[in-house]
């Protein structure tokens, strides 16, 4: 191999790293936040192993959300349209976080506003307030 053939194939290399190192960070993330929905799930008296379980699969996901906000689970055809979905995601989350003995409000900024909306959600899952029951 030569030098020029090493030089156009270092681009490539590094591409395959960043592209790689991204797919580890998305899997790690979405481990960790489906772990936590399954936490949170405990806490409002649902099992932590099915719930783990729905908190991976796509679309089970929010169904499983649903579920904690006392919401049937044919309001996922309602989150399927574009800015409506919105409205009733704020629904689900303000709902969600009264459960957790928080104020409704927070289900608005969880929605709404980046960075304090992952702040607010890890103090829903693993703050020590006693969360209330909710009905599914």
């Amino acid at each position: 191999m030569g030098h020029e053939q090493v030089v156009q194939t270092l681009p490539t290399a590094g591409m395959a790293v960043i592209g790689v190192g991204t797919w580890i960070l998305f899997i790690a993330f979405y481990a960790f936040f489906g772990f936590c929905l399954a936490t949170l799930a405990s806490k409002l008296g649902r099992p932590f192993g099915t719930s783990l379980v729905m908190a991976l699969i796509p679309v089970a996901n929010i169904i499983l959300l649903l579920q904690l906000a006392g919401k049937p689970w044919w309001w996922i055809f309602l989150l399927m349209i574009p800015i409506l979905n919105i409205i009733f995601f704020i629904i689900v989350w303000m709902r969600i976080a009264e459960a957790r003995g928080r104020p409704g409000w927070w289900g608005i900024v969880i929605c709404l506003v980046p960075i304090i909306n992952i702040i607010l959600f890890l103090i829903l899952v693993f703050g020590g307030e006693k969360a209330s029951q909710v009905s599914a």
